[in-house]
């Protein structure tokens, strides 16, 4: 069955992936209706991108999708979001993020909750 749980692995095979390529860990998915459809890991060393975090490289990856399936989306990111990270995650209205932790960086979690 997949849950949060599954689909965290997910996102921790992204920082996986990122982590073997010389970058940063961190990694994110972005599921609608219950299946991926978009991935993305951190690509600021790889990319030399002021960018390309994890959850900006899996928006970026999922294409246009349609305002009602934002809506009913759910992000799962293996570290709290930064300012601009919530800022795009807002702006499509990704209705949830599920965050791996947050002891190494928090972001504006607070502005997400509401």
């Amino acid at each position: 069955m997949k849950n949060d749980s599954y689909f965290m692995a997910q996102a921790i095979v992204e920082a996986q992936k990122s982590l073997n390529e010389g970058g940063i860990p961190i990694g994110a998915v972005l599921v609608v209706d219950g299946e991926v459809v978009g991935r993305g890991h951190n690509r600021l060393l790889q990319a030399e991108s002021a960018i390309l975090h994890g959850e900006m490289d899996c928006i970026e990856s999922a294409g246009r999708l349609q305002g009602a399936d934002y809506q009913k989306s759910a992000l799962y990111t293996t570290l709290s979001p930064c300012t601009m990270c919530s800022g795009a995650i807002m702006l499509y209205n990704i209705h949830r993020v599920v965050i791996g932790e947050n002891t190494t960086l928090i972001g504006p979690e607070e502005l997400l909750r509401e």
